[in-house]
């Protein structure tokens, strides 16, 4: 995807069924979906692209600031994230129920190269992030990201 935006599509359907009857059977205990989540920010602090594909069922969507995609789509914005801004995520909390895990990261970084239409800067930046996920065979299927951009913004002079 170069430098662009996910694609604008339309949002999922909404599942109107019950959480009961649409629930899958929990398959990961919290200890572990809490594995998986920080082997996912393992990866990603690392830029190891293939082994954060790993960590993603085949079927995977993941939803962030730029919009949401699949997993082939987002991983090029993620390695523009990395090039441009040296992001790293440290985890400060972590909370499963099942198979679902929400996240609270402080995330770091310093302005480097251009980001979109944005000049590096040199300036170093550091925000809250959160992240939910939902897993299925212990995989990631879902993920769902939000950041405080607006501080970022300031913090490097954007």
């Amino acid at each position: 995807m170069g430098s662009s935006a996910l694609p604008h599509r339309p949002a999922p359907a909404r599942d109107r069924r019950s959480p009961s009857e649409r629930a899958p059977p929990v398959t990961t205990s919290p200890t572990d979906a809490k594995a998986v989540v920080r082997a996912y920010v393992e990866a990603f602090n690392a830029g190891d692209f293939a082994r954060l594909r790993g960590l993603f069922t085949d079927d995977a969507l993941i939803w962030g600031v730029l919009g949401w995609g699949p997993i082939d789509e987002v991983v090029p914005i993620w390695r523009e994230l990395h090039e441009a801004l040296a992001l790293e995520l440290t985890v400060e909390a972590l909370a499963a129920d099942g198979d679902t895990v929400a996240a609270r990261y402080t995330e770091r970084g310093r302005s480097r190269a251009p980001f979109r239409d944005k000049p590096a800067t040199g300036k170093p930046y550091e925000l809250v992030a959160m992240e939910f996920f939902e897993l299925e065979g212990g995989r990631i299927r879902r993920r769902w990201g939000a950041r405080d951009a607006a501080s970022q913004a300031r913090q490097l002079g954007w």
